[in-house]
């Protein structure tokens, strides 16, 4: 599954990227162009690697990191929910006026698939302990300070995310 995000996640990167001189193009979620290829590659090669190695971590850095991503999009932003108009009403009119927030179902459904693959591949995993709940948790809390030091390095403006992440809503 990990390897089917690939993909998906460079044409996103190649469509945004197209747009960058206007910044009406600019993704909300993914930030620059130049790390998302860098840092938003880490974490889903950290976790096909740990798995190759037939390593639990990489069942959980890819369910945290991926799993977060998708609760981020459903509880504390409207990025998914604007891809998804922005899909409707191209299909409806043919007419696509902001592919930037169309980018994000492709996205959060490979993010979705990432996620369903860690919880398959899991369970097929041969030595699965008790302790795994920690590692879950351990993984869960560095995928999100991962996630909050790109955001401090390079868009500190989009911080803002992680108290709504708190105090979830439905957008």
């Amino acid at each position: 599954m990990q390897l089917l995000r690939f993909p998906v996640r460079i044409l996103c990167n190649c469509a945004e990227s197209t747009g960058m001189a206007n910044h009406r193009w600019r993704m909300r979620f993914h930030f620059d162009a130049g790390h998302v290829c860098l840092l938003g590659a880490g974490y889903p090669l950290a976790s096909l690697f740990s798995r190759l190695r037939r390593n639990s971590w990489g069942y959980f850095i890819g369910f945290s990191a991926a799993g977060l991503w998708i609760y981020a999009n459903l509880f504390a932003t409207t990025f998914f929910f604007n891809g998804l108009q922005q899909l409707s009403q191209w299909v409806h009119t043919g007419r696509l006026d902001r592919a930037d927030l169309l980018i994000a179902v492709p996205a959060w459904f490979s993010n979705l698939l990432v996620v369903i693959g860690c919880v398959w591949g899991y369970s097929w995993f041969p030595t699965r302990s008790g302790r795994d709940a920690g590692r879950v948790l351990l993984s869960f809390a560095l995928a999100t300070g991962f996630l909050a030091l790109d955001m401090a390095v390079f868009q500190p403006r989009y911080l803002g995310l992680f108290p709504r992440m708190l105090h979830p809503h439905l957008p």
